[in-house]
């Protein structure tokens, strides 16, 4: 048995961005058992991979808030003590920045990751006994499956494989299909227009798909709840869990989604998606394009209703 720790702990994306590597991993070396390190907001994203055992969470976006205080320097003692609790074979930082090389380092074990000119911090690489070399020029599901790749010594075969199940379908959902729009995001310059979004929920809503909408905090339930009030049948979705959450995008007919981390998370179930890009370039950050899912925009580009229907329908039939 090999024991080896995963080092990424943020953000929900590039965890999801990470699963890709995971499956590669354990599909060349059956025999590893693997625990992963992760903010605490995101430890049901780590734990949805079959192949890992255990997530140990991390707080810093907390603590950093109250470094002064003893329960946060307690809660780094008692992460300390979880990452010291079994000998790892390897420990592998796929984040490649100091607040992710730095925990890794304290697990104790052989510390690998990027080299220092494959990450926007090389101070971190200073930090690794192994350093491998991967183009920053690839796509995130790309550098990850590359990196574990040069550790482990293997090669990088085929298109990336996620390999998470679907979860649980919500009690609370109508019965009958449903589509998901993921309108919220981390910033206004990747948003979707609203009255785009009641134009493609009517458009849904006529099909007999009911539009759910997502949120997370007060801002996007605000919004969810305008455009619920706009789209004939649509439901808002109570406040979830990200465990819940996939069990609600892995049965969805349809989902459409902005620059989130829930759209790649869509990606990673199969279902047909539409992933909306306005300020980014989908190819370094966009979902992986199959029969099933497509990227549409780029940054400074806003598609249009109809180019987004046209592509979710091709996938929907796919």
């Amino acid at each position: 048995m090999m024991n080896v720790l995963i080092v990424r702990t943020s953000s929900m994306g590039d965890l999801i961005h990470t699963w890709p590597a995971v499956t590669d991993l354990v599909a060349h070396y059956p025999n590893v058992e693997l625990s992963w390190l992760a903010e605490e907001a995101f430890a049901d994203i780590a734990a949805l991979h079959p192949a890992v055992g255990e997530v140990i969470p991390i707080a810093w976006r907390r603590w950093r808030k109250a470094l002064l205080a003893k329960q946060s320097w307690q809660q780094m003692a008692a992460m300390r003590e979880a990452l010291r609790a079994r000998p790892w074979d390897c420990v592998i930082d796929s984040q490649g920045l100091l607040k992710s090389a730095l925990p890794a380092k304290l697990a104790g074990g052989p510390l690998a990751g990027y080299d220092s000119h494959s990450i926007r911090e090389p101070l971190a690489s200073r930090f690794y006994d192994k350093q491998v070399s991967v183009s920053r020029e690839l796509s995130a599901i790309e550098r990850n499956r590359r990196l574990f790749a040069g550790v482990f010594g293997y090669a990088v075969e085929g298109p990336p494989r996620f390999g998470v199940g679907q979860g649980e379908r919500p009690s609370w959902l109508p019965d009958g299909p449903y589509a998901v729009l993921l309108h919220a995001t981390s910033k206004a310059s990747k948003e979707w227009p609203e009255q785009h979004w009641v134009n493609l929920g009517a458009r849904l809503a006529a099909e007999g798909l009911v539009c759910v909408l997502p949120w997370g905090n007060a801002q996007e339930a605000e919004r969810a709840a305008r455009l619920q009030a706009a789209i004939e049948g649509a439901v808002l979705a109570p406040r979830m869990r990200l465990r819940e959450a996939a069990g609600l995008i892995g049965h969805a007919a349809a989902v459409v989604g902005v620059d989130t981390g829930l759209t790649h998370l869509a990606n990673a179930q199969d279902v047909p998606l539409v992933a909306i890009y306005t300020d980014t370039d989908p190819a370094l950050t966009g979902v992986v394009e199959t029969a099933r899912a497509c990227n549409v925009g780029r940054a400074g580009v806003c598609p249009e209703v109809d180019e987004v229907y046209a592509l979710l329908q091709a996938r929907r039939t796919a």
